[in-house]
């Protein structure tokens, strides 16, 4: 029987996240000089290479990539175990990976991190967002690299996620101010298919749900601009750079219009916590899940006004 050291089995994980040693010992906050002996220690006592190495990446070779799916689920055994015992002793404790989206309407977020800290001081929250949205936090959920994730429209990767949706938003068009159809209070998918749209890259769930909207309706649209949060496509579209459809707590106030007709039912953005179905969540993330739950319980859709505005007691509100 070979014993597997967890604290390899962990070195090994976070160079194959990272994709580099340097930045895994800083997510670990080692040295990079332990996580490369690690490497070698459990390449030497499985007697086969794990990684590809060069000097600008690190690639998983084919022992690596059998030896991966069962080094995350080795650590969440250990860890599952750990907050076993822990619950029945001192309290909750262990680390908390979540990932949310770069543009993320107010939920409280801040306030239930910083509850969770001051009630429970050793569970360790670690948060980062994903370069390429919803679908990439999928992704990291059911690879075991994320143990919740706040987002839209997962994709194909969301059949393997308990979806809890949040909250849900109404979506409204922002448009250049000597635009034609710019002072009017409504418009369609329709008058909207022959424009150039500011929009996110595919994989967010605002892209996603548009899309979807405009090939539910028949239509083909073209984006020209790709932009990584809301804000920023809200100010390329006001500058004359296309159009841009965004959920109701990005939109400018008095500067966007309603979107009505066909297909435009299908204009819903929501908000959703996500976990993997495929294996139990540790105690810490699942308090902090249903703190968030909680908070964000009294939401609800946000519809435009007549007048294009967003119903401004449809915005989730702080705790």
């Amino acid at each position: 029987m070979i014993d597997l050291d967890l604290r390899q089995l962990e070195y090994f994980l976070a160079v194959v996240d990272e994709r580099s040693f340097t930045r895994a010992a800083a997510r670990l906050h080692v040295v990079q000089s332990a996580v490369s002996a690690g490497l070698k220690a459990l390449e030497h006592r499985l007697r086969a290479e794990l990684l590809h190495r060069t000097p600008r990446d690190v690639s998983l070779t084919d022992a690596g990539r059998a030896l991966l799916p069962h080094a995350r689920a080795t650590l969440a055994a250990a860890r599952a175990a750990v907050d076993a015992v822990d619950e029945l002793g001192d309290g909750i404790q262990g680390e908390v990976r979540i990932g949310t989206m770069a543009s993320l309407p107010d939920i409280g977020l801040p306030t239930v991190l910083g509850r969770l800290r001051a009630a429970y001081p050793r569970v360790r929250i670690r948060l980062s967002h994903r370069p390429g949205g919803s679908r990439d936090l999928a992704e990291d959920l059911n690879a075991d690299r994320l143990d919740l994730a706040l987002l839209s429209d997962p994709g194909a990767a969301g059949r393997d996620l308990r979806l809890t949706s949040l909250a849900s938003f109404a979506m409204g068009l922002v448009v250049p101010s000597a635009h034609r159809l710019a002072g009017r209070e409504t418009t369609t998918l329709a008058e909207l298919a022959g424009e150039t749209f500011v929009d996110f890259p595919a994989g967010y769930g605002s892209r996603s749900v548009v899309d979807r909207a405009f090939a539910t309706a028949g239509h083909i649209r073209d984006v020209g601009v790709e932009v990584p949060n809301a804000p920023a496509a809200a100010s390329y579209a006001r500058h004359g750079l296309g159009v841009a459809i965004l959920p109701a707590p990005y939109l400018p106030a008095g500067q966007h219009l309603r979107i009505t007709g066909p297909g435009s039912d299908h204009l819903t953005w929501s908000l959703s916590l996500a976990a993997p179905a495929a294996r139990p969540l540790s105690a810490a993330a699942a308090l902090l899940a249903t703190m968030l739950q909680q908070t964000s319980s009294s939401a609800r859709v946000p519809a435009l006004d007549a007048d294009g505005t967003p119903d401004q007691q449809g915005q989730p509100q702080q705790p």
